[in-house]
């Protein structure tokens, strides 16, 4: 815990706590914010063949939306928890090792 503290420059333990419980929250939203969005844009699974590459197709795309939505709630969540500074410096991070830095300027 102490490394994880120092290398996130956390001071406390109730921050690391709160820091975890964002990271939570924000998977498991992240993930069924997908499903009702593909539905309202028309993309549910009975559109798709019924085929191995339907099936596939409609979980590549569901994956995929998963990810800007997760990007969203990060920020969303740990400004809502306190911890906005954190998040976005992580955001920010993460999408310039990821090489979409260019998203953010």
């Amino acid at each position: 815990m102490k490394k994880l503290k120092e290398r996130w420059e956390i001071t406390s333990n109730l921050q690391l706590i709160i820091i975890f419980i964002v990271f939570a929250i924000t998977g498991s939203s992240s993930v069924y914010v997908a499903k009702p969005f593909l539905v309202w844009i028309g993309l549910q699974k009975e559109v798709f063949p019924t085929t191995w590459w339907g099936t596939a197709l409609y979980w590549l795309l569901r994956i995929l939306l998963i990810f800007p939505f997760y990007q969203i709630l990060l920020v969303l969540y740990g400004w809502l928890f306190g911890q906005f500074k954190f998040f976005w410096n992580f955001e920010k991070k993460m999408l310039n090792r990821m090489g979409l830095g260019f998203l953010l300027k």
